[in-house]
């Protein structure tokens, strides 16, 4: 296993359960979350000592009259605050590369099992719900990994705390000890249903991602066909539903935003029961002092506790969509038909009636091959990034170009290879899209490359050229060509029938 991203190895991970998951991820850099519980719970322990070292200063130095006392653990208290610093630094950096790793991590795993997928992540996800989960998925999975820090250290310093109280006063321990489970029991209804809120925006965006990635892709077909103000309306109106899922959502974040004050009440009432205490003379005003200053620091580690029961149902929600898709297996042959075995290195075209079937049998390939078809996205910007795969020199890309007859393509745009090229190429014709993409994916050079239909909106003497061409620049590399076309077939080294195949 790698130990830094691109991970030669990421390792392979439990998606049986999201809890799984994140325990996975833990494990996979088990020494790194220790150093992370080590320096957290160092720290955290640490900011009990500041307000201990207070109250002896105040005991031994200013109640006692003693001036050496109080300078001795003055400069105990300046030497303790500075090593606080550098040991937060240390947490902090460590829990860092703990977040940064599980999300690049699992953004690996996902891209990795989506590339051996292949057409099987289009029918099962659509593209806002795989950008999603790109984006904020991994991003709440890998802030769930704080509580393997900060959070062990918050119930460590929470322990050590509590005894400490105890020795000045059980009844102020009791009230601490019981304070946070109080706190967690307000909490955890409105965190739940913060979460449920929350899963219906992101569906609600998710879908309206994709039907506006749907309305631009076919922008200029449904100019044609009138269709515009059809979809324009419902368009806006699923936004209406999105804003209102979003409306919903905000009122239960600002009750979130409320409990997050509920520390700072918990230090108030603990407050006014050791000002009683002093007043009656039960705890000295050193105690006193003592007893403020520790509550005053338990807010750090009850803040992350509510962080962390905020944080960990989010990232198993998150983490049960990235199980779900790593779980998705490539889709297996149903046994009928005869398999079908291509030569390699050779120029071989795949004969179908039926586009749609065709497309899905070879989508239904390994992943170790690049498949181009009619639906690849060409994304804006100058031609020579669009049709680029990685660095070629311009030699590469003029050979591509000329193989896939796209020079009239070039030379027709202002400024050649520099021309500006939309996304999805709206400003090219269908024609000159498809042959666009025929050189993006032979400056990709794979050993096996098949092409869909890559002719199907050329003239008969450019889709001749094109297959002459395409077979002269692929020699020694298995090409496999979805076509009916027999321009296509006549330049195969050999020809096979789809039907009965799979």
């Amino acid at each position: 296993m790698g130990r830094h991203a691109p991970y030669d190895d990421p390792g392979t991970p439990d998606v049986r359960s999201p809890w799984r998951y994140l325990w996975w991820l833990v494990l996979a850099q088990r020494r790194r979350v220790l150093a992370g519980a080590w320096w957290g719970s160092l720290w955290m322990c640490g900011l009990v000592l500041p307000p201990y070292l207070i109250s002896r200063a105040i005991e031994d130095g200013l109640r006692g009259g003693d001036r050496t006392a109080l300078v001795w653990w003055c400069a105990a208290l300046t030497v303790v605050v500075a090593l606080l610093a550098l040991i937060g630094v240390a947490r902090h950096r460590t829990m860092t590369l703990v977040r940064t790793d599980a999300a690049l991590r699992t953004a690996q795993l996902v891209v990795e099992h989506v590339t051996r997928l292949g057409g099987v992540v289009r029918r099962k996800l659509s593209a806002g719900d795989l950008t999603y989960l790109q984006n904020g998925d991994t991003t709440r999975i890998a802030h769930a990994l704080t509580s393997t820090g900060p959070g062990v250290g918050a119930v460590v310093a929470y322990a050590v705390t509590a005894v400490l109280l105890v020795r000045i006063s059980p009844v102020v321990a009791v009230v601490v000890l019981l304070g946070v489970p109080v706190l967690a029991v307000v909490t955890t209804p409105v965190l739940r249903r913060l979460h449920v809120v929350e899963a219906g925006y992101r569906q609600s965006q998710g879908e309206l991602s994709s039907r506006a990635g749907d309305i631009v892709a076919g922008l200029k077909v449904l100019s044609g066909i009138g269709g515009k103000p059809a979809f324009e309306e419902r368009f806006r109106a699923k936004s209406r539903d999105v804003l209102r899922d979003g409306y919903r959502v905000s009122v239960w974040l600002s009750w979130v935003q409320v409990l997050w004050g509920l520390p700072t009440l918990f230090l108030g009432v603990v407050t006014w029961i050791v000002a009683r205490m002093a007043v009656s003379g039960a705890i000295t005003v050193a105690e006193m002092v003592a007893v403020y200053l520790y509550v005053g620091t338990l807010i750090v580690p009850v803040s992350f506790f509510v962080e962390g029961a905020d944080a960990i149902p989010r990232a198993l929600v998150s983490a049960r969509r990235v199980v779900d898709l790593l779980s998705l297996r490539p889709e297996e042959r149903s046994g009928d038909g005869e398999p079908l075995e291509v030569k390699p290195g050779a120029l071989t075209v795949l004969v179908s009636s039926d586009a749609a079937a065709a497309r899905e049998a070879v989508e239904r390939l390994p992943g170790q091959v690049v498949v181009a078809d009619n639906d690849d996205y060409l994304f804006p910007g100058p031609v020579r990034e669009a049709v680029s795969v990685g660095e070629h020199d311009d030699a590469s890309v003029r050979r591509a170009i000329w193989a896939a007859a796209a020079g009239d393509v070039v030379e027709a745009m202002p400024d050649g290879l520099d021309s500006h090229l939309e996304s999805q190429g709206r400003n090219v014709s269908g024609g000159q899209r498809q042959r666009l993409r025929l050189v993006r994916a032979l400056l990709s050079d794979p050993e096996v490359l098949v092409l869909v239909e890559p002719t199907s909106a050329l003239d008969a003497v450019t889709e001749a050229a094109v297959a002459e061409r395409v077979k002269e620049a692929r020699r020694g590399r298995t090409t496999v060509v979805v076509s009916s076309s027999p321009l296509w077939a006549g330049q195969a080294d050999e020809a096979l029938c789809l039907e009965g195949t799979r």
